[in-house]
């Protein structure tokens, strides 16, 4: 007999693996994202991960397109790639339907998104994020919203202003350094990129002065970008953001966000917990991109916020939620043949809009109710013969030890009252 090898239980290398104590903290960071952009008028909407490659080809980033996607041939001899972010999705949908799609356009997705790169803290090659864009609105009150958004999404999970700050800046001022200092525009995309990543580089300055080719363009660049501390702009929107209750925006000249397609406003919320300090996520405007797709230039403005930087926020300013389970009572069988009437009773309560699940597991009433709270389930009901035939029930509350005995028809009633 061939002896096969085992199968290994880990994970793809960069992936998770969402057990259900990981799967409600998932479910949380969702429900606080989806009721922040509906309260504020978005409709959610969805799109499938594959994508044609062409879609990311000059619209995103080269180092995205070449180094981190997914891409593959299909059995049609299509070159598709798995979505690596979900901006340029959302343009060729508007697109597709310009004609249809009532203007302003107010969406938001929780997509998932993969990206080949070095896993790390905060980057993996998969995750969940949301975006949510406005489409329509070319001033500064869109981009007032949409920064009231993110920053309504923090403060909904718990956040408070100073554990997080929103720095922000203008991609015009960018284009109006390089006009100025001479950079060619054919060099502009990457050294945006290289000015987007110079906070981890050791080396910045050398590969700016290779970038630029030219040591005293470099010095004249950085120079112009320390010297240019706000904008007229900047300022309406800092009077815009304190009228609807936003007071940490603050202006950072050095953000510049890695993405080609920006055209205005950019911003990214950071962390100012000394042992997460980081960008958690961000966004900005982009009028351009959806011309891409054969129509006129449409404004837009948004933003992107992964599940990885939420959950690492929430852990360092112990926000995290406490697991609570989606089941509320277990029955317990005390003998077999009190099962068929355990499994009559658990459809009689789930018509009640109780979550119950029955034990099958033929262990001792004492072992059931110990593996009951060993996964956190609040309550449990002893069934056997007795309770059969009286058809009264004695419900037990495991974090107290608290009982009451009830009828059938009485248990939804106090279960309710219980949990709140």
């Amino acid at each position: 007999m061939v002896k096969r090898e085992k199968l290994s239980v880990e994970p793809y290398k960069g992936v998770r693996d969402f057990y259900p104590e990981d799967q409600f903290l998932l479910r949380y960071i969702f429900e606080h994202m989806e009721r922040v952009c509906e309260l504020f008028g978005y409709e959610e909407y969805g799109a499938s991960v594959l994508e044609h490659a062409e879609l990311y080809r000059g619209k995103t980033s080269e180092e995205i397109v070449s180094e981190q996607t997914y891409t593959f041939t299909d059995r049609g001899e299509r070159e598709v790639t798995l979505r690596p972010e979900m901006t340029p999705t959302f343009a060729r949908m508007i697109a597709a339907k310009a004609r249809e799609v009532p203007l302003p356009a107010r969406w938001y997705s929780i997509a998932n998104v993969f990206r080949y790169e070095r896993p790390q803290r905060g980057r993996l090659r998969e995750h969940w994020q949301l975006n949510a864009d406005i489409v329509g609105v070319a001033g500064v009150e869109a981009d007032a919203e949409i920064i009231a958004m993110a920053h309504g999404i923090m403060r909904s999970l718990g956040a408070d202003e100073r554990n997080f700050e929103i720095r922000v800046s203008d991609r015009r001022i960018l284009d109006a350094v390089y006009d100025s200092v001479g950079i060619e525009s054919g060099l502009r995309s990457s050294i945006t990129r290289l000015l987007d990543r110079r906070a981890k580089m050791d080396d910045f300055k050398e590969q700016l002065s290779a970038a630029v080719s030219n040591n005293d363009k470099a010095e004249a660049l950085m120079e112009h970008l320390e010297r240019t501390t706000s904008t007229a702009y900047l300022e309406e929107l800092r009077a815009q953001l304190e009228h609807m209750g936003v007071r940490n925006m603050v202006v950072d000249t050095k953000i510049t966000r890695g993405f080609d397609y920006y055209t205005g406003m950019i911003f990214e919320v950071y962390d100012t917990d000394e042992n997460n300090k980081r960008s958690l996520f961000g966004g900005g405007r982009y009028d351009n991109l959806l011309a891409l797709f054969g129509g006129g230039s449409i404004p837009a403005v948004g933003f992107g916020m992964g599940d990885v930087t939420t959950r690492d926020f929430l852990e360092a300013h112990n926000l995290l939620p406490v697991y609570a389970p989606a089941t509320e009572l277990m029955l317990c069988i005390v003998e077999k043949n009190a099962l068929p009437h355990a499994m009559k009773l658990a459809q009689e309560l789930r018509r009640e809009d109780v979550t119950v699940a029955v034990n099958f597991s033929d262990k001792r009433v004492g072992d059931q109710i110990r593996q009951a709270d060993k996964m956190k389930i609040p309550f449990v009901i002893a069934v056997g013969a007795q309770e059969r035939e009286s058809g009264r029930y004695t419900i037990k509350n495991l974090s107290s030890g608290n009982e009451i005995t009830l009828p059938a028809d009485r248990i939804a009633e106090h279960l309710f009252s219980s949990l709140g």
